[in-house]
């Protein structure tokens, strides 16, 4: 009967993610068909970000896909092997498309590599770019820096691994019987799901940012949400292997990487902004400090972040007996 539910988990899991999937393949597809064709992508029919989202699909479906074999035969580092096969995967499907794959852009006839054009993206959204208006922070124009991409990595690898960990989770609370972890997991599905949920709303909006370096106060919020967001997916995720572990490590130690990885975030705007980040309003909370360029609200942030994940990792391992 055991071996009954987890066939049918694992196929079930396999179909829900083909079904998740379905229009980040449909990018690869289209941009594939695309090249094939004209030797280019059309900046008119460029599908958007293509980068991460089909190679953050690619690596998950690879992951869940060979999740029963490598649950049977590699039980205690499971979850350790298919992250890393779902890493790797993402990494080569996301390199291939960036040094692959050309956009131009019919007006000027001008053509850009794809992870160009994907840098322009993370400044304004893409129906705005032509209509942007620069202020003195001019900074995706011709000061290309791969180091951007720590953006698109980081949220790639977090959204990778903090789903790997449900499916796999899940899987072996059925194979063993054991749910201490019962919890952990569902707060990690729920809070991996808002943050994916952050991240297609940011893909199809840029949060309504319009080239200003200061945002509107939607904006400011909607940004704030999605740091928070990410580092508490992190927390959560070291929270769901701490719960047998002393309260200093089981608390603290998720609560320190959400806001490591929210800092971590910042900086990565930085780097995409030549050392500036984008403010949230007027006034000494929202400028940055000397010396730091975080601002006041930027480091509340970033503790709040460590925060919460400290406050689910002591709610998670408080329960952990009962669960």
């Amino acid at each position: 009967m055991k071996n009954k539910t987890f066939s049918v988990y694992c196929l079930l899991s396999l179909l829900g993610v083909l079904l998740a999937s379905c229009y980040p393949i449909y990018m690869g597809v289209s941009v594939a068909g695309d090249m094939i064709r004209f030797g280019t992508v059309y900046a008119e029919d460029y599908p958007k970000y293509i980068i991460p989202y089909t190679p953050i699909a690619l690596a998950v479906l690879a992951g869940v896909a060979l999740m029963p074999l490598v649950l049977r035969w590699c039980r205690r580092g499971a979850l350790l092997i298919g992250t890393a096969i779902s890493t790797a995967v993402f990494f080569a499907a996301e390199l291939l498309l960036e040094r692959a794959v050309t956009v131009t852009r019919t007006v000027t006839g001008v053509f850009s590599t794809l992870e160009d054009w994907q840098m322009y993206m993370c400044y304004i959204p893409p129906s705005s770019f032509e209509e942007r208006t620069w202020t003195e922070v001019d900074v995706l124009m011709g000061e290309y820096s791969p180091a951007f991409k720590l953006h698109f990595y980081l949220i790639s690898v977090v959204l990778i691994i903090s789903i790997l960990n449900c499916f796999y989770g899940f899987a072996r609370m059925i194979l063993t019987g054991d749910t201490r972890r019962r919890r952990a997991l569902i707060l990690q599905a729920v809070s991996a799901g808002a943050f994916l949920g952050m991240c297609i709303w940011a893909c199809f909006t840029a949060f309504y940012r319009n080239g200003d370096i200061q945002v509107s106060a939607l904006s400011a919020v909607l940004m704030s949400v999605f740091f928070l967001l990410f580092g508490v997916t992190c927390g959560v995720y070291a929270a769901s292997f701490l719960l047998g572990c002393g309260r200093t490590l089981a608390v603290w130690l998720p609560a320190a990487s959400a806001s490591a990885v929210t800092l971590l975030m910042y900086v990565g705007e930085m780097i995409l902004l030549s050392g500036n980040l984008y403010r949230f309003g007027e006034g000494i909370f929202f400028c940055g400090l000397p010396g730091i360029v975080l601002a006041p609200v930027d480091i509340l942030i970033v503790m709040a972040a460590g925060a919460l994940a400290g406050g689910i990792a002591g709610l998670v391992r408080s329960g952990k007996e009962t669960i």
